[in-house]
Formats: structure tokens, sequence, C-alpha cells
């Protein structure tokens, strides 16, 4: 695979004058109650299962050429994340949706909290899971009742033109639409009132979509990345650390919002864990990783050049090949990395796994609480007091406890950041309720009207009030 064939679609294009007509479309759909009844969502939904099952094919081609995936990493992990969301919906949509007694009220009658869709939202998806980080919010979407609006990441040119080719002949036209393009189509649908944006991707991208949100005064949902420590201590199992650790840091070639993004390791095993992890890599992608169809490419050249200046001073324990025509970069390790160095100070977002060492866990969370609250935090050990205190004294969006990335798999678990790496969270009932209203209902009768509530008032009814302060 050559830089050629990933770039050989051009960069799709919406007309940008078309789209201040179709969100008018999308709200007068929304304004007429069609997306309301739960036979609509259904529907949808049950259309977009039957999208995934019958274009799951195409859709694998258009990673592979865009990302090199893998096809049991364009199924597993990006395919896959809908139809596993779809089906929840599917079975809790009555649940979900049913008014919740919240109980009575003395003198006042019964609270029901009600929930209301939001209205016409916008799902912006990044380019490193194209498929299911656009769909997979589409999802609370529509169980919530929504109109939405897509827009799939130009820069994984041949998954936006599957998506933008056969999406719209399974879901309603009126109620869903596709909006192709970059930087302008973008910023002609920000410039548009929506009622909820969800974003996925970086935080100067996400601090302009929270920007042009605040002024419709929108709410946002933002998943934002950021650089997720791994810490592993003296007690962990390295063989199955090493594993754990190299599988979720190099998938999709490192190009993961919750892959480990630097390693925090105990003095007394670095050494053996850098040789296990290497060990590791070997048996997953043989002695070179650019000839295995189980290794993804770098997304585009100026992706590959920006890891590659990473990679200038540094001391490497194993990898650093690099070959600029075909994006590749091979897995690599460093060792003896300065915490000021470049590529300690951005998300790496590719194939490079900074090692730093650790007298013990104390400096461990010392050094993670001194940076910005990382999207995952991961820890490797035996003793569960060290794994309570680590996740009791961080921060982060999720956290895994002798594993990584995984966490994201529970649909019944919220998945979002927290500070720098985001705002907000979805998956499972957390999607529903992200494009949802929970609205306050009082339900009162005839029966029963105090009269001393109104004016004038008595002395009584005054003495009665201050007793309840």
């Amino acid at each position: 695979m050559t830089v050629t064939q990933l770039q050989s679609v051009p960069v799709p294009h919406s007309p940008v004058d078309d789209i201040p007509p179709l969100v008018a479309r999308l709200r007068a759909t929304f304004d007429s109650g069609k997306t309301r009844p739960l036979a609509w969502r259904r529907e949808q939904l049950q259309a977009l299962l039957r999208f995934h099952k019958e274009q799951a094919e195409p859709l694998a081609e258009a990673l592979r050429a865009d990302l090199g995936k893998p096809t049991m990493e364009a199924y597993a992990a990006d395919i896959a994340q809908a139809p596993g969301e779809a089906k929840l919906a599917l079975k809790n949509l009555a649940k979900w949706t049913k008014p919740e007694n919240v109980g009575r009220v003395p003198m006042l009658g019964r609270s029901v909290l009600m929930r209301d869709p939001l209205g016409v939202v916008l799902i912006i998806a990044p380019w490193n899971y194209p498929v299911g980080l656009l769909l997979s919010p589409l999802v609370g979407a529509i169980a919530a009742g929504n109109a939405a609006v897509l827009k799939p990441s130009e820069v994984t040119a041949h998954t936006s033109a599957v998506l933008a080719e056969t999406l719209p002949k399974y879901l309603d036209p009126d109620a869903i639409a596709l909006v192709e393009g970059g930087v302008e189509e973008t910023t002609a649908l920000l410039d548009q009132r929506f009622d909820h944006i969800m974003y996925t991707g970086n935080g100067q991208v996400g601090r302009i979509v929270m920007e042009k949100a605040a002024k419709n005064l929108t709410p946002v949902t933002l998943e934002l990345g950021g650089k997720s420590p791994c810490i592993v201590d003296a007690t962990a199992d390295l063989t199955i650390a090493a594993r754990r650790i190299a599988w979720g840091k190099f998938i999709n070639s490192g190009q993961t919002c919750i892959a480990p993004d630097y390693l925090l390791v105990e003095e007394s095993i670095h050494d053996p864990l850098v040789a296990a992890i290497e060990k590791t890599v070997k048996e997953f992608y043989g002695d070179d990783p650019q000839k295995t169809a189980d290794y993804a490419r770098v997304v585009n050249q100026r992706h590959h050049a920006r890891l590659t200046a990473l990679l200038e001073d540094q001391e490497i324990a194993f990898g650093g090949a690099t070959d600029v025509d075909d994006c590749y970069i091979q897995p690599t390790l460093l060792t003896n990395v300065s915490p000021d160095s470049a590529i300690m100070q951005t998300e790496i977002f590719g194939p490079i796994l900074p090692v730093l060492r650790i007298r013990d866990v104390d400096e461990a969370i010392s050094f993670v609480r001194a940076r910005e609250k990382p999207l995952a935090l991961y820890v490797f050990t035996s003793d569960d007091a060290v794994a309570g205190k680590v996740l009791e004294e961080t921060s982060s969006g999720g956290a895994c406890v002798n594993g990584t990335v995984m966490h994201i798999g529970d649909s019944r678990m919220p998945f979002g950041g927290v500070g720098e790496s985001g705002m907000g969270a979805y998956h499972g009932r957390s999607s529903f309720e992200t494009f949802t209203h929970r609205k306050a209902v009082l339900k009162r009768g005839f029966r029963f009207d105090l009269k001393m509530m109104y004016p004038p008032y008595s002395k009584f009814g005054t003495k009665m009030v201050k007793k309840m302060v």
C-alpha cells in the first residue's frame, strides 16, 4: 500500500450553499413531530443495523484504503461500534423514554421527569475511527428522537465517500443528512443553529466548536483525547502487561484517542518490561511489521512528518524505521525520555511509546497530577491497594486496571473526558441522555388548594412558612 493509494479519492465536498436549507429542512421535520414516535426511532435503528450488515465489506475496504486497517481491527474496533449500541437502544428504548415518577411533594403534587428530544443535532466525527465515531453517537440521537446532521472526516476520503453514497439509502433523508467536506463545510455547519453539537477530535478544534456553539447557546459534547498515562509497578505480570500495552498502543498504528501515550515504569522492572514489549511486538507483527497485513498505517504524509519529527534526538529502544511513501512508522519504543521533550508536550497519536522511569507509584501519581487530565489512565499491578490509590488520587475520563482500551467496550458505562480531555459523555444510555432534555414536570389536581399561599398573605401562613426554614 502506498500513499498514492491512500490519496486516490479526492477530498469530498458538499455544496456550502446547500447547508442552510438542509438544516432548515431537518428542523421542519423535527417540528412536525415525525421523529418523536418510538415506532420511527425503532425503524431508524433497525435500518442502521441493516446498513452495517449489508455495507460492512465496502466499509472495511474503505478503511483499508484510508488507514491500512487490518480487517479484524476494521470490524472489531470501528464497524461494530454502532450495531452494539443500536441493539442496546432497541432493547431499552421503552424503558429509557418512560416518564420517571419521582414521587409526591407535600401540598404541591406529584413530580415526574419526562425526556424530550433536543431537536436538530450535529455530529462531527474524526478520521481515526471514522465509522464508529460517527454512527455510534447517531444511535443516541435517534433513540432520543432527534433529527441529525452527520459530518464525517474529509481526511478518510474513501470512508466518507462510502458513507455518503450508501447511508441515505437506509435512513430517513428528511431527518438524517450527511455533509461531506473540510474546514469550509464544517464552518458553514457551525454557523447554523443546532440544539446540540457533538465533536470528537483535538482540543484546538474543540475550542473553535465551543466558541461557535456559544453564539447560539448550543450545548456541546467534546471528546478530545490527551496524553493517557500507563503506570506499571513492580508487582505486575510483565508478560501479560507487555501484551496488553502493546496491543492497546499499536492497534490502528497508535491512532487511538485512548491509546497509552506514555509509560511510567518502576525502576526495577524497566529493562525487563522494555524487553517484554519488544518480544511481544515481534510476536504480533513479525520481524518486519511493514510486510504484515495486521498493522495499519499513519493516515497521511502530514501526520507522518509530524510523528517522525518527534523521534528526533530520542533514544530508540526498538523500532524507529519509517517509510514516507507508505505512510509507515514501525512500532517504536523510546527510553530515557525527558519529561520536557517535545514528545511529552502533546498527544502522540501514532505508534511511538515513550517510557519514563519512576521510583515508585507515588512519583507516578505526582507526575500525572502535574499535567492535564487525560481521557484514559491505565495501571498495571497485582496489588489492589496500589490500584485503588492510583484511581483515587488521579483524575481521568476513564480508567482500566491491568488492561488498556477495553473499558470503552462496556456500553453500560459512560465514555467521556474531563477538563482538557473533553466534556460530556456517551455510549449506551449515556448517549440517549446526552441528546435528551430531562424535563421536570409537577402534576397537580384541583381538590387541594391552600388559600394561605395566595395574597393577601395571612400572619398564620407567614408563620407556617417561617417554620419550614
